[in-house]
């Protein structure tokens, strides 16, 4: 038997952008140092491969926690920190990154073509699937990565009125849009 197969290949391209907003630092000294905060608004849309469930192709899967609950993170964190007169000292810079389900597109577009040149940058704490906790234990990974994390992420969570159970990892890798900034140090 003989068959024939024909197909066609079409490239499709769309625009897709990070959303960027910049809350300047109080302090006359520490405001030219950045502190970025991050979140990806992208999400699977259609089950099957990267999703929980893979075989689920076609399926909608919806993306309230992967990552809708880091971006409503990120929302909640800018409103209050640019509440009131107690505002940060270090300018804080808020990203809503593109495309990171697709790799980390967003967030290796910004360190490569950085608003605020990436050496001002002190740190970079990204929120990725925060939403489904329900008495699990928070994973919290790059904690090695400096050597202040650990006590500022344990003196947080004793501030709680119930704090949470905690894991660390410490490596600033992990498939997130942390991972672009470790990357470039």
């Amino acid at each position: 038997a003989t068959a024939t197969l024909e197909t066609a290949v079409a490239p499709r391209t769309a625009e897709a952008r990070n959303v960027v907003a910049l809350l300047p630092g109080s302090d006359q000294d520490l405001a030219d140092e950045v502190l970025i905060v991050g979140a990806h608004y992208d999400h699977l849309g259609l089950g099957g491969d990267g999703s929980l469930d893979p075989d689920a192709i076609g399926a909608v899967h919806n993306g309230a926690d992967d990552n809708a609950s880091g971006t409503a993170a990120l929302i909640e964190v800018a409103h209050r920190l640019s509440q009131g007169d107690r505002r940060p000292a270090r300018t804080v810079l808020f990203m809503a990154f593109t495309g990171e389900e697709k790799g980390l597109w967003g967030s290796a577009h910004y360190v490569s073509n950085p608003l605020v040149p990436i050496a001002r940058s002190t740190a970079m704490l990204n929120m990725d699937m925060v939403g489904r906790l329900e008495g699990r234990t928070l994973t919290v990974m790059g904690v090695g990565t400096a050597e202040e994390w650990t006590d500022v992420l344990r003196s947080a969570n004793q501030a709680l009125d119930q704090p949470l159970q905690i894991a660390t990892a410490p490596d600033g890798f992990g498939p997130s849009d942390h991972s672009s900034f470790y990357g470039e140090g």
